[in-house]
Order: C-alpha cells, then structure tokens, then sequence
C-alpha cells in the first residue's frame, strides 16, 4: 500500500508537550518515525525567522503543527488577544518556515470551535465559513480559520501535499488541568477532586448543563493523526471525532463519579453555555478505516488517575501568560 509518509520519516511536532502534540509524538514514534522536537525555552515559534532557520537546518520529511495557545470556554472569553495573535504568530512562523524549508508533508490541527454555532449536526467539514461563530471563542476559531486557510493555499499555490485535521474536544493523560485555563473535562475533574478533599457539599457549574460535546481521547487522536499523514491528501480538512456526544449535565455526573464525589451538582444558568451542539461528521475519517478504541468512561477514569499520579504545574503559556497580557 502507497503511504504519503516514508518509513522512518523525521517529524517535527511543533507542540510536542500539550496533549495532542505528546499524543501524536509518542504515535510517530511507535510506528518507528524520527521525532524532532524543541521546547520553548530552545525555540519560540512566534519568531518566523528562527522558526525558519530551524526548519531549514533540520529538513524534516514531514511537520505536525500542534503548538498552540489554548483554553476553556472562561479562558477564551476573558483573555481573546493571545488566542487570537499568539496562534497567529505561530501558524505564520511555522507554515511559512516549512514552505521556506521544502517540508513535503504538513498537518495542522484546527479545532472544532471554528464551525459556526448554528451549524447542522452532525458538523461535516462542508459547513466551515457558513455561519457566525460562538462569540466566546471567537479570536481562538478565527485564528484557527486562518490556518486551514494558509493551507489551502500552500496546496493551491505550490502544489504543497498539506493537510488539516479538525478535532473534536479532546482529553487524556498530559491535559492541562489549570483552574482559569483548562477544558472542561479536566477543569471538572480538577473541581470534583477539589471539592471531594475539602468536603464540600455541592460545585456548582458554569451554564445549564444542556450543551452537548463530543469527547475524544488524545491516544485515538494520535493514531489517526498518523493515519492521515499516510493516506489523505486533499484541500478539504478532515474531521476527526469518534462521532457520539453527550450533554455537559452527563458529563459531570460522569466525572463526578470516577473522582468519587459524591455531593450536589448546582448549575450557575447566568454563565454562558457556549455553542448548544458541537458533534462531528467522522464519515471522511471512518472512510480511511479510523475506529476510536478508548471508550469516554475508561478514559476519564485513566486521565483522573494520571493526574492524581503526576500533579504537573500549569503550563507555561497559562495563567502566567494570561496574567503577562493583562499587565501590558
């Protein structure tokens, strides 16, 4: 079988210490790719010109953009100017440094927020563009737009063999887990286990509870990524989700129960739900023969025991940079 992406090839994962760009460097590396990858401290991929300058000197055969500036509905609300410019910065720095370097294979993680609010469900890739965004994550979705787009056009303009993926809300081992930044699912798992130790009777919960997500486990992620890497390439991004979904009320019931708590669930209805239903059309990426394997219950389970085990710091790039662009 013809596949897009050599044997042995040498990646660079741009993002390789979030939870998608861990994911997938682990992935690559157990199919026996080459994995490069350079932390902030070694290089900051807001600066084009070293990122250029990089690139060209380590000539991957393939780059994975993973690296991006992210949060939760709270974080994306009160903080949109590094959402939108960081992941900016970052898009234009790599993408252009992997033109510049003649990278042959490029895949950029979009995100599912960048469909509109009100788009049909299942959201197939088609609906990108069709209609106004959640003005909660508007600066992140816009940003992420843009990069599908700086795609599309490397493809159309000099033939580039690119490729975007949009994933569904993702979860697993080396999420953040940071109180003002998190995701939902390990923002909740952080508020059960929190409120568990302290006693407390009840947590009470952003919105109605009513939106619906859908969940996928980072390894599930990895392992399609890797998948498209071999055999996709076309101009239309490709969705990647395990194509169920459940409200955000069974969520917490859910996490809840794997942290043991057992207290009230109170619903705060004056915060923002965001959008009312994000669930992806996966037919372009089941058509592959992608099949998730982590089912959501096992996995909250194993992310809440990870944590327990690794309690890591927030992330650089969290609250501290949060906190940095609300002093200037």
């Amino acid at each position: 079988m013809t596949t897009l992406l050599e044997p042995g090839a040498r990646v660079f994962v741009a993002g390789h210490r979030g939870l998608a760009g861990s994911a997938i460097a682990r992935a690559l590396a157990d199919e026996g790719h080459e994995v490069l990858t350079r932390t902030r401290t070694d290089l900051d991929l807001r600066d084009a010109a070293a990122t250029e300058a990089f690139l060209r000197d380590a000539r991957p055969d393939a780059v994975v953009l993973a690296a991006a500036t992210v949060g939760g509905i709270m974080a994306n609300h009160r903080f949109p100017v590094p959402f939108l410019e960081d992941n900016l910065r970052i898009q234009l720095s790599v993408i252009a440094g992997a033109h510049a370097a003649d990278v042959d294979r490029l895949l950029f993680l979009g995100s599912s927020c960048i469909y509109p609010k009100h788009a049909p469900q299942p959201i197939s890739e088609e609906a990108l563009l069709t209609g106004p965004l959640e003005p909660t994550n508007e600066a992140y979705a816009l940003a992420k737009i843009a990069g599908v787009a700086q795609v599309r056009a490397y493809r159309r303009q000099f033939g580039r063999r690119w490729i975007a993926a949009m994933p569904t809300n993702l979860y697993g081992p080396g999420d953040n887990f940071d109180p003002e930044t998190s995701h939902v699912l390990p923002a909740l798992i952080r508020r059960f286990h929190d409120a568990k130790e302290a006693g407390s009777p009840e947590v009470t919960l952003w919105g109605t509870g009513t939106p619906r997500r859908e969940f996928l486990h980072s390894a599930d992620l990895a392992a399609a990524c890797v998948l498209l890497l071999g055999a996709y390439d076309d101009d239309m991004p490709v969705n990647v989700g395990c194509g169920e979904d459940l409200t955000i009320a069974a969520l917490a019931e859910a996490v809840a129960g794997a942290v043991g708590f057992t207290g009230r669930i109170a619903w705060d209805t004056a915060k923002p739900d965001g959008t009312p239903r994000k669930l992806l059309d996966v037919t372009r990426l089941n058509a592959l023969g992608f099949a998730p394997r982590v089912p959501l219950a096992r996995g909250i389970r194993e992310t809440y025991e990870w944590w327990l085990h690794a309690r890591p710091p927030a992330r650089a790039g969290t609250s501290e940079y949060m906190a940095a662009y609300m002093a200037q």
